[in-house]
């Protein structure tokens, strides 16, 4: 099928998508997660081949841990689908209505975005959030993912729509472009005669290419290179306790620590307690000179690793002398994703979420927790780390806009 059918599809699908009843749309998302379990063996098969032909393709271990299934990550996928079902429909909802002067009634009622496309790189589970995300707010989806997870994802969405077609709903509600080539990315993204947004998903180099390339307005999901700043007031206890948690829980996610910012008056008691537990982890370690020295272990830093998202068992140190120094520091290295302090100081943490630009501020906790499942959204379409119509874990109301709607009784404009 060319994209130009895709496209087409996609647009006859939306006119059906857009004025289905809430009630229609739940059932379908309670089905299709069924049938996910019921499917599980059908798609765990499929995601050997793509974990095998990553392996043998030298993939790390973090990219690995993104692409695997297991029946517990299809089983959260599932529970996905059906918190979403249970949330509140925010399409058809009127958000004001004022009388003019002249007997107008003028309100904003909110509505469907239209025809999303997605690009993403080795993540299944994204196939599935994506469809019930969009699927709730009316939207159509099309999926351009990777060649590192097309067996998952065709054997996800050949679930999905199955389960569209049984439920007599739309099945081009969620479709999937197999074509791989680098050519069909490039000429998906200039596919604006059908789709009215384009939301990539995975590394700064595809992020990049599709703000470049597009002809279709882009929301950007950013990298993640997430700090965790100790202040000099912080329990140091915890402090080790959510840097293990945000760096090692998942090192292939885009909230996972990626660098470590230290007041220099705790180094002496923080840093060698928190290497031997890095190190039980085989983390590597990238410190400054001043963190290096109580690291045992720890290899010299350079000025690539304050910016870098490892996705990998790598981790940065950079040591500073004031919170101010710090601000200053993750300010100029981050991308714009998640953000946390460690601190006992009720006015540091208060500077720290009024000035560190990010779509996420933590004070005492684990960047891991920027999702929308941790935000009660069910799942997330993508993060983004942009600022204009959508910021942070991008749940069901990032999927919509707004109208205009108009009551009149024969007005006429002199």
């Amino acid at each position: 099928m060319t994209l130009e059918e895709i496209g087409s599809r996609a647009k006859a699908a939306e006119t059906k998508l857009r004025i289905m009843e809430t009630k229609k749309k739940n059932e379908v998302l309670k089905k299709a997660a069924e049938n996910l379990i019921a499917n599980s063996d059908k798609i765990l098969s499929a995601n050997a081949i793509d974990m095998e032909n990553g392996r043998e393709k030298g993939m790390n271990q973090g990219l690995l841990d993104r692409l695997l299934l297991t029946k517990e990550r299809i089983l959260a996928m599932a529970e996905g689908l059906c918190q979403i079902s249970e949330l509140e429909d925010p399409i058809g909802e009127v958000l004001e209505m004022k009388k003019r002067p002249n007997g107008l009634l003028i309100g904003k009622k909110r509505v469907p975005l239209g025809v999303v496309g997605i690009i993403y790189e080795a993540r299944p589970n994204v196939t599935a959030d994506a469809f019930a995300l969009c699927f709730k707010t009316g939207n159509a989806v099309i999926l351009k993912g990777g060649s590192d997870a097309i067996a998952s994802n065709q054997a996800i969405v050949d679930t999905i729509r199955t389960t569209l077609k049984e439920m007599d709903a739309p099945e081009d509600a969620v479709q999937l472009i197999m074509d791989t080539r680098r050519e069909t990315t490039e000429q998906f993204m200039k596919l604006n005669r059908y789709v009215d947004v384009l939301i990539p998903r995975g590394g700064a180099g595809l992020i990049r290419s599709v703000v470049e390339n597009s002809t279709i307005p882009v929301i950007e999901t950013g990298t993640g290179n997430c700090h965790i700043y100790v202040d000099e007031t912080a329990d140091l206890t915890m402090a080790v306790d959510i840097i293990l948690n945000a760096k090692t829980q998942r090192v292939g996610v885009c909230n996972a620590c990626e660098s470590i910012v230290v007041h220099r008056n705790v180094i002496e008691k923080l840093l060698p307690m928190l290497s031997e537990r890095l190190c039980e982890k085989n983390v590597e370690m990238r410190a400054d000179p001043e963190a290096k020295a109580y690291m045992p272990g720890a290899v010299d830093a350079c000025e690539q690793d304050w910016g870098k998202e490892y996705l990998d068992y790598i981790v940065s140190i950079k040591t500073v002398a004031s919170i101010d120094e710090a601000i200053e520091h993750i300010n100029r290295y981050n991308t714009g994703h998640s953000e946390a302090i460690i601190t006992n100081d009720y006015t540091h943490a208060q500077r720290f979420l009024d000035e560190i630009d990010a779509a996420a501020v933590y004070v005492n906790a684990s960047t891991r927790f920027t999702d929308g499942y941790e935000f009660g959204y069910g799942a997330e379409i993508g993060i983004s780390t942009q600022k204009l119509h959508a910021r942070g874990p991008m749940g069901l109301l990032a999927l919509t806009t707004t109208k205009f709607i108009i009551y009149g009784s024969g007005q006429t404009r002199p």
